[in-house]
């Protein structure tokens, strides 16, 4: 006698790699827009096509998912920038890709840096409960690689002396900023930040600015070549 499967659907317990990916995915707009005081776990579910019930079977709560949320986002950008920064490259073209690569994962993820602004403001307001993990797993490794990097790029001689503490956020600010400042710049002037002809221009605007913020000049000759 044949015996059929019943097949799965779509926000059931039967595809919870789908399920899951989609809650998430509905989390990080939801978070975005309205932080996680604003956040609702009903409308997050709506999103993903998920009853209520199903998404607190894969989150206990709303700061579980919160965290989860925030593990997405931290844990596919460190997984990006330290694979770039384990290649074996001099450290000019190391830093230049460590950036390109940072830039790429914020310009592929635009409401990310919104998440982590809003992350920030509540450790300002001491209510940050993910904030300590986050640094520990994410924030240090990547912090000491980059630090790690600059010494070797200064002590060869391809970076001017500069002080890993106040250059590292200083990059990074660089990076980020602009995705942080899209409603602004909406503004501004009156054109879309994130065309891909501005996002390019961006790019490159940004590893024009590092390179003359850090990178030595060529050594000039007696015959004045380089």
């Amino acid at each position: 006698m044949k015996t059929t499967r019943a097949k799965a659907h779509f926000g059931s317990r039967g595809r919870p790699a789908e399920s899951r990916a989609a809650i998430l995915n509905a989390a990080v707009l939801e978070f975005a827009r309205d932080g996680v005081a604003g956040a609702r776990t009903d409308a997050i579910a709506r999103s993903a096509r998920v009853n209520k019930a199903l998404l607190y079977y894969y989150f206990k709560d709303k700061q579980a998912l919160y965290g989860a949320v925030l593990d997405q986002v931290f844990g596919g950008l460190a997984a990006t920038v330290l694979e770039t920064l384990s290649r074996d490259l001099p450290p000019r073209e190391k830093l230049l890709a460590y950036a390109g690569a940072h830039f790429d994962y914020i310009a592929s993820h635009p409401l990310y840096p919104r998440i982590v602004q809003s992350e920030m403001m509540s450790a300002n307001r001491g209510s940050a409960k993910h904030l300590e993990r986050i640094v520990k797993q994410y924030f240090r490794p990547l912090f000491g690689r980059l630090s790690e990097l600059i010494r070797e790029g200064v002590e060869s001689g391809e970076f001017r002396p500069v002080d890993p503490f106040h250059f590292i956020p200083s990059m990074i600010a660089m990076i980020v900023f602009y995705f942080t400042n899209i409603p602004v710049m909406r503004l501004m002037t009156s054109t879309d930040p994130l065309v891909p002809e501005r996002i390019a221009q961006r790019r490159a605007a940004v590893l024009d600015y590092l390179s003359a913020a850090l990178f030595c000049r060529p050594a000039v000759s007696q015959g004045g070549r380089k």
